[in-house]
């Protein structure tokens, strides 16, 4: 019985050391973080990555093995997404732990905001006080794809790249709070800085729909209605 239960113990510790080796890459960790945002397309992933397509493609292959991520066929597009919940909350616990143990990524994280115009973040447990007294206004800065695949309540829609275009919609009267993918997504940071420029009061919310659902908080995938009609 021993010697079953040894076996047995390696079988498991070895499929709990294949997962670490999938994610050993830090390519593949970023196409988790990702793809937990929601679906895309291999060319998609490849240009918010930085890679070659090909490259991209070779990484996934890696992860479809490895059964965190599934794909479906569109056309001539391949597309992803997470295998299971667990991968996305996976992705999320390990950044938690490289949070508070890892000494580079607290370094990276100051460079981060200091870099950026100090766009400092607000406290989760504060902004949900903000919103819920009418003092927030709240903008997922996100792709539009990202923000219908899961939003936090009552967040309106404003892509980083449309910004300046949405300007006008946006109340000068009340704080504004931007948020993104999490603490090391920079479309947070950088909205932040050119509401700021513009003359709007705006902050960073240092959390991504990961860390509000492993809250125990709800998201929403409904869309908002325009801004505009909310001031």
């Amino acid at each position: 019985m021993a010697i079953q239960g040894r076996k047995l113990k390696n079988a498991v510790y070895a499929a709990l050391a294949g997962v670490g080796k999938t994610v050993a890459s830090p390519v593949r960790v970023e196409l988790l973080d990702l793809l937990a945002q929601g679906d895309r397309t291999v060319e998609e992933l490849a240009q918010m990555s930085g890679q070659t397509v090909a490259n991209t493609s070779q990484h996934l292959q890696v992860l479809l093995r490895a059964r965190l991520v599934d794909r479906s066929k569109e056309g001539l597009f391949a597309r992803y997404r997470l295998a299971v919940r667990e991968v996305g909350e996976f992705i999320r616990a390990l950044r938690v732990l490289a949070d508070s143990q890892a000494v580079q990524l607290e370094q990276a994280k100051h460079r981060l905001v200091t870099e950026l115009n100090e766009a400092e973040p607000v406290g989760r447990d504060e902004l949900v006080r903000r919103v819920r007294e009418g003092e927030a206004f709240v903008i997922d800065v996100r792709p539009p794809e990202e923000y219908r695949a899961g939003h936090l309540p009552g967040a309106f829609s404003v892509p980083l790249e449309g910004l300046e275009g949405r300007l006008a919609e946006l109340p000068r009267g009340r704080e504004i709070v931007a948020y993104c993918r999490g603490p090391y997504c920079v479309l947070a940071v950088e909205a932040v800085r050119r509401l700021r420029e513009k003359g709007f009061h705006a902050v960073r919310l240092d959390l991504g729909v990961w860390d509000w659902r492993a809250r125990g908080l709800p998201l929403e995938t409904e869309p908002m209605p325009a801004v505009k009609e909310s001031k």
